[in-house]
C-alpha cells in the first residue's frame, strides 16, 4: 500500500475520536470519567486478544505495560475528565499541542532534531486550532484545560516511545493495540472503582454510545493507529492529531447546533493546512525517528538491540 493510503487510513483515528466528545457529553452517564474511559478500553482490548491470540514475550510485557499505561491508562481517564468538564470539542482542541510535545520527546528519547519548518508547522496547528476556540475561551474549566494538556503529553510519550521500541519480530498492529488497551483497561479498573464506586445503571442511548466508542472509536480506530506508527515517521503521525478538534468541532456545529464563525472557520483551514503540511514535509526530508523501518534499520543494529522494528 502507498504512503498517501496510509496516511489517509491513519487519518480515519484521529477522526473518529473527533467524535468521542460529542458522544460523551449526549449519550454517557455524567460525571463518569473513569468508568467510561474503562467501558472503551477494556472490551476493545479483549476483543482483540480474542482475535490475535498472541501475548507478549520477555521484554515485551514491560514494553506494552509502559506504552498501555501511556496511550491507555493514563490518557484515557484524563481525556474524559477533560470532556466532561469543558464545552463541546474543547478537551479535543488542546490535542493539537500534540505535534509540538512529540517533538520534544523525539529530541529527548530519540535524540531526533527537529527541522525548522516542522517547529513552525506545529505553531501553525495550535494557533489555528486556538482559533476554532476563541468562542468558547470564557468557558475554560482550570481542571478540565490541565487534564486535556496531561492527555496529550501522555499519548504523545506513548507514541514516540513506539517508535522506539517498534515490534515484537512476527507481531502486527492488531496485539500491539490489544495488549495496550486490555493493559490501559485493567489499571483503570480499580480506579474507577475505589473513585466513582459501582457502575452506573445505562439505557440504551448509554449503551449503545459505549459499544461505538469501544468498536469505532477504540479497537478499529486503534489498529489503524498503531499501524500507520509502524509505517510513517512520528511526525507524520503527530500531525494528523489536528484532525480530531476539527472533526469535533464539525460534529458541534451539524449534530448540536453550535455555530462556527468566520474566525474559526479561518482556524480551521489553518489547522488542515498545518496538518497536510505536516506530511508533505516528513516526506521530503526523509527524517524520522530511530525506529521506522526493517528496510532503514541495519540488522546487526536491531539483533544488538533485541527487539525488531515495524515496518
Amino acid at each position: 500500500m502507498n504512503r498517501a493510503a496510509t496516511v489517509l487510513l491513519t487519518a480515519l483515528a484521529p477522526v473518529s475520536w473527533g467524535t468521542t466528545y460529542a458522544v460523551t457529553t449526549e449519550f454517557l452517564p455524567a460525571d463518569r470519567p473513569l468508568f467510561t474511559a474503562l467501558m472503551r478500553a477494556l472490551p476493545a482490548g479483549l476483543l482483540l486478544l480474542a482475535l490475535v491470540r498472541v501475548l507478549p514475550r520477555g521484554a515485551w510485557w514491560g514494553r506494552a505495560t509502559v506504552l498501555g499505561a501511556l496511550n491507555i491508562g493514563a490518557f484515557f481517564p484524563l481525556l474524559f475528565l477533560a470532556a466532561y468538564r469543558m464545552p463541546g470539542g474543547m478537551a479535543a482542541v488542546v490535542g493539537s499541542a500534540g505535534p509540538l510535545f512529540v517533538i520534544g520527546f523525539s529530541a529527548l528519547l530519540l535524540r531526533h532534531r527537529p527541522a525548522l519548518r516542522t517547529l513552525l508547522t506545529g505553531v501553525v496547528a495550535v494557533f489555528g486550532v486556538s482559533l476554532v476556540v476563541l468562542k468558547a475561551a470564557a468557558g475554560l474549566d482550570a481542571v478540565g484545560l490541565l487534564a486535556a494538556l496531561a492527555s496529550t503529553a501522555s499519548m504523545s510519550a506513548g507514541l514516540v516511545l513506539a517508535k522506539k521500541w517498534g515490534s515484537p519480530d512476527g507481531v502486527g498492529p492488531l496485539a500491539l493495540a490489544g495488549w495496550q488497551l486490555t493493559i490501559g483497561g485493567l489499571l483503570i479498573a480499580p480506579l474507577a472503582l475505589l473513585v466513582e464506586g459501582a457502575p452506573p445503571a445505562l439505557d440504551g442511548a448509554a449503551v449503545g454510545g459505549y459499544l461505538y466508542l469501544a468498536l469505532a472509536g477504540t479497537a478499529v480506530a486503534y489498529w489503524l493507529w498503531f499501524r500507520g506508527i509502524g509505517r510513517l515517521s512520528a511526525t507524520q503521525v503527530t500531525f494528523l492529531a489536528p484532525l480530531s478538534p476539527l472533526t469535533a468541532a464539525v460534529v458541534g456545529w451539524a449534530a448540536l447546533g453550535e455555530a462556527l464563525t468566520a474566525v474559526q472557520l479561518a482556524g480551521m483551514a489553518l489547522a488542515f493546512s498545518a496538518t497536510v503540511a505536516g506530511q508533505l514535509g516528513s516526506r521530503r526530508t526523509g527524517a524520522a525517528p530511530t525506529v521506522e523501518g526493517r528496510r532503514e534499520a541495519p540488522r546487526k543494529v536491531v539483533a544488538r538491540r533485541g527487539t525488531a522494528v515495524e515496518g
